[in-house]
Parts: C-alpha cells; sequence; structure tokens
C-alpha cells in the first residue's frame, strides 16, 4: 500500500466518522457535502501553531476546545471539509525598543520553524505551499494546504528586510499591526489612539517590500487610515484575513461598506471573522476580562511541563475560562449571526470579493460552528441560499489565491528567484 493511499483511506474513515456524527449514512451525503469536499477550502487566518510546540498536544489527534483550547487538528479539518489555509506566526504585542524587536524576532522565527516541524512529522497528511499554484496540487494529493502568514509584523523590528527571510521560510501574507500600535502601523484598537495617522514612515516602507515580494498585505487589526493607505500604496490586490463588517455589527476592527467596496474595486478580498464581539454587542466588562488574563497567564509556562502536566493545565484553564464567560453571561454570537456578516459582504461586493477567516484558535467560534469541523455548515448554509459552485469556488479559497497569485506576479524576479523545496517524507 502506497503512502499516497494510506493519506486517502485514513481521510475517508475520518470523514465517515464525520458523517457519523453528523446522524448521516456514507450512502446518503448530501449533494451539498458532496459539493463541499470537492472545493479546495482555506481559512485566510488559522492561529493553530500557537498549539504547536505545546506538549502533549498532537495534530493528528482529535480534540475540543472545552479539554485542549483547541480548534484545529486534522480530524477535524477531515471532518468539516477544511483543506487547509494559512497558519498564522503570531507574536503578542510588546515594547518596541531594541531588546522587545531582539526577543519578537527570535519567537517569531521559533513559530515558523514549530509549522515547518509539524508538517515534517505528519508529511504524509500536511505539505507546506509555497505559491498559488500549490494549493490545488496539495489538496489532489489528499494532503492539508499549509500557507504561512504573519499576524503583527513587530517582530521585522526598524529592518523590513528581514521579510525576506521569512519570505524564504514559505510566509506570503504580513499583517503590519495587531491590538496596539506598533512601529510600522496604527491599530484599530489601542486604546491611546493614534500614532502614526496611519502607516509610519518605516510602515510604508515596509508595504513596498511585501510588494517587491509577491507577498500579499493584511489590513485585518489595522486602523482604517491603514488601510486606506496601504490600499493606496500597494502596487498589488490587498487582503482583510479576518474581518466582518461594520453596518452588521458597529466595531473598530470591522470594515465599514465605503471600504469594503474599495477593497474590492481594487481587487482584494474581505475574509469573515467568527470572533463573536466582532460580530454581536458586547459590553465592556474588566473585571471579567482581569480573571481571564489570570486563567492565561497559567498558559505561560507549560512548556516546562510535561504532556501530562500541560494537558491537565489546558483541560483546567479550559474549564475555568469557560465557567468565568457563562457566570457573567457574555453574550455569544451564533451562526446565524456570522452568516449575517458574510451574506451581508456577499451582497455588497458579490462573491468574487467575499472569503472565510474563522480566526480558529484564536478566538473564533460561534453558537453553531465551534471550530473547524463545523466549516462545512457554511457550505450547507450558502448553497441551500442558490449559491452556484463556481461562487462557492471563489468563495472558500479562489479569491484568496487569486490575490495571492497576482502578487506573485507582480513580484520582482530577483525577490523570488529562490525555489523552497516541497516538504515530504522518504
Amino acid at each position: 500500500m502506497t503512502m499516497t493511499r494510506r493519506t486517502v483511506l485514513a481521510s475517508s474513515a475520518a470523514l465517515t466518522a464525520g458523517f457519523h456524527v453528523l446522524g448521516l449514512a456514507h450512502a446518503a451525503i448530501p449533494s451539498w457535502r458532496k459539493l463541499h469536499d470537492s472545493l479546495v477550502t482555506l481559512d485566510t487566518h488559522l492561529d493553530a501553531p500557537i498549539n504547536f510546540a505545546r506538549p502533549g498536544f498532537d495534530m493528528m489527534q482529535r480534540h475540543s476546545y472545552g479539554t485542549s483550547l483547541s480548534q484545529v487538528d486534522y480530524p477535524r479539518m477531515v471532518e468539516g471539509g477544511l483543506r487547509g489555509g494559512f497558519f498564522a506566526i503570531y507574536t503578542p504585542q510588546g515594547p518596541n525598543d531594541d531588546a522587545g524587536f531582539r526577543a519578537a524576532r527570535d519567537a517569531a522565527l521559533l513559530r515558523a520553524a514549530e509549522i515547518r516541524e509539524m508538517v515534517a512529522r505528519n508529511w504524509r497528511f500536511f505539505e507546506l505551499a509555497f505559491n498559488a499554484a500549490d494549493a490545488a496540487r496539495i489538496a489532489a494529493s489528499g494532503k492539508r494546504v499549509v500557507f504561512q502568514s504573519i499576524e503583527n509584523s513587530w517582530p521585522l523590528g526598524t529592518d523590513v528586510t528581514l521579510l525576506q527571510s521569512f519570505h524564504k521560510l514559505g510566509v506570503r501574507m504580513v499583517g503590519p499591526v495587531h491590538f496596539t500600535n506598533n512601529q510600522l502601523a496604527d491599530s484599530a484598537t489601542d486604546p491611546k489612539g493614534k500614532t502614526w495617522n496611519g502607516l509610519s514612515p518605516l510602515g510604508k516602507d515596509f508595504v513596498a517590500e511585501a510588494n517587491r515580494l509577491g507577498m500579499i498585505l493584511d489590513a485585518s487589526h489595522a486602523s482604517d487610515d491603514v488601510f486606506d493607505q496601504m490600499l493606496a500604496l500597494s502596487r498589488s490586490p490587498i487582503i482583510c484575513s479576518h474581518s466582518s463588517c461594520r453596518a452588521v455589527h458597529d466595531h473598530p476592527r470591522n470594515l465599514d461598506d465605503a471600504r469594503i467596496k474599495k477593497l474590492a474595486d481594487a481587487g482584494g478580498t474581505i475574509q469573515i471573522n467568527s470572533l463573536s464581539a466582532y460580530l454581536v454587542p458586547t459590553p465592556a466588562n474588566p473585571e471579567l476580562d482581569k480573571a481571564q488574563e489570570e486563567e492565561f497567564m497559567r498558559l505561560r509556562g507549560l512548556a516546562a511541563m510535561s504532556p501530562a502536566q500541560a494537558t491537565a493545565t489546558v483541560a483546567d484553564v479550559a474549564r475555568r475560562l469557560i465557567a468565568l464567560r457563562q457566570s457573567y453571561h457574555v453574550p455569544r454570537a451564533t451562526f446565524d449571526d456570522y452568516m449575517k456578516h458574510l451574506r451581508h459582504a456577499l451582497d455588497l461586493v458579490g462573491p468574487e470579493h467575499v472569503g472565510i477567516g474563522c480566526d480558529w484558535d484564536g478566538g473564533g467560534g460561534v453558537t453553531g460552528m465551534e471550530d473547524c469541523a463545523s466549516d462545512w455548515k457554511i457550505t450547507e448554509a450558502l448553497a441551500k441560499a442558490g449559491y452556484t459552485e463556481s461562487a462557492l469556488r471563489a468563495i472558500w479559497g479562489g479569491n484568496v489565491l487569486r490575490v495571492l497569485a497576482k502578487a506573485e506576479s507582480l513580484a520582482e524576479p530577483q525577490a523570488t528567484a529562490y525555489k523552497p523545496q516541497p516538504s515530504g517524507g522518504e
């Protein structure tokens, strides 16, 4: 039996198990599900790499959020029909000084190594993707597609040419900023307000360097000013990899209709986020925030624990976080709320400029769509609403691949001369 055959059998077994969970006999798989499984379904913002180095975490085992704080693993990707996506190299924002920049750079490079190590360990089931054309080839082989992205480019410090190193590692999408302002740009959510009135001078160099390398520029988390300036400066279409619609819920992390239209007019795409607070009104609760931060602090020592200790600690933190949110009666969006944002964007600019960026493992998840095992629900809802196969192919991966292909075509040839070798085993 060949490795490819074993991969196909493993995928089929997991898929069949998924239908048993749904209460469907294998012979009664609905047509929309068959269509879903024929698509190259890509989520443009997966924070799963935060778990890859966790002691005791195995990407090939099925987990649950309630016991592991995890929303992405191979069995659930198969069950949900998720072919892959952009796995984020995320670095929480810290001080904008030399020591902070060095620590952030090292943390980001380590996270990139952890992504590659996960793929190398599980090479029969995952493969790194380096260009737009790789996605269809990898999906056809039965493997899951692993693009890489950077969320928060603080690790670049004051030298944006460090993007070249990340490009060689396979990073193909970069966002300048996260929750607070940094040396490159203003955030949409910094409580201090504006620092640069958009991009800093270094941030404008960042845009040019990403264009030169053929990387997609990601405006999620950026302020409206940054969005406007990136759109104006970039030679290539930009993306919002995990953002929703301000017209449906007025939150600074969401895009207003005028900007969604400008994004589409420039060839870009908005990928709809499933983080509840961005979908429905959620009152501020400093007391709850403090209690949750205390629980998250307990996770910072996981690397020094044994697998058993780490697993037990995460399970306890997960239980306590869920109990806290219930005790404070935190409003939680539903799947219907998520679809309101998705349908609004689709009605506004059409399926050629809208996609999926659920923010799994980064805060995403709504009642009725808790993890990537439920991704099929999006296709079911859209198919039943009359969206065609071509529209679904665009929404679920075609749009981001088009944007990536355009970025590649506009890159300087010498910048992309390096050709990474596909990951693989014997």
